[in-house]
């Protein structure tokens, strides 16, 4: 089968368009807000919605980069080590309108692990997640508030977002098996 190509470049500018105006939209502006970036791929997504806000609301967002690899619930199955990779988040998250940010949102355990890193900084106001995938299979009760793309798949198939490639920004479908 190969690849499949669902988003193109155009297609992911229009889907960040409006995650950003929806986000503007529903906190009435962008001033309490901050980001944080889930590695590897959310970070990517949330430096492009912190660059879309910037234009539209000419505020500079603080942007935080979460590595959840020791808040995983697999950690014990896998059987390779963990790569762990840098948690910078600039600011205390408490009292904070925290919008979460990853790329595609899959079974959820993910964001219930960013969840946890959360909560171990800090208390924050409030918690908005937003993907630019959301590919449904939830095995736990979490949805997102803003979504670029509802995309149905089987569970052999692999979703994958390229962002910050110019033109070759992406999302395709890979068969797995």
């Amino acid at each position: 089968m190969g690849n499949k190509l669902i988003m193109d470049s155009m297609g992911i500018n229009r889907a960040l368009s409006r995650i950003t105006h929806e986000i503007i939209e529903r906190n009435r502006g962008a001033q309490e807000l901050v980001l944080i970036g889930i590695r590897r791929g959310g970070v990517d997504l949330a430096n492009h919605l912190a660059r879309k806000i910037k234009e539209l609301e000419g505020i500079d967002l603080t942007i935080g980069e979460l590595d959840i690899t020791l808040y995983r619930d697999d950690l014990s199955s896998k059987k390779e080590q963990p790569i762990l990779r840098k948690t910078v988040i600039p600011f205390d998250v408490t009292d904070k309108k925290i919008i979460l940010v990853d790329d595609v949102l899959y079974t959820g355990r993910t964001i219930r692990a960013a969840l946890d890193g959360i909560m171990d900084l800090g208390r924050p106001k409030e918690i908005q997640l937003a993907v630019m995938i959301d590919r449904g299979h939830r095995e736990l009760p979490i949805r997102p508030d803003y979504v670029g793309k509802n995309l149905p798949t089987s569970r052999n198939e692999v979703v994958k977002v390229t962002l910050d490639q110019g033109d070759e920004n992406r999302v395709v479908i890979e068969d797995g098996a």
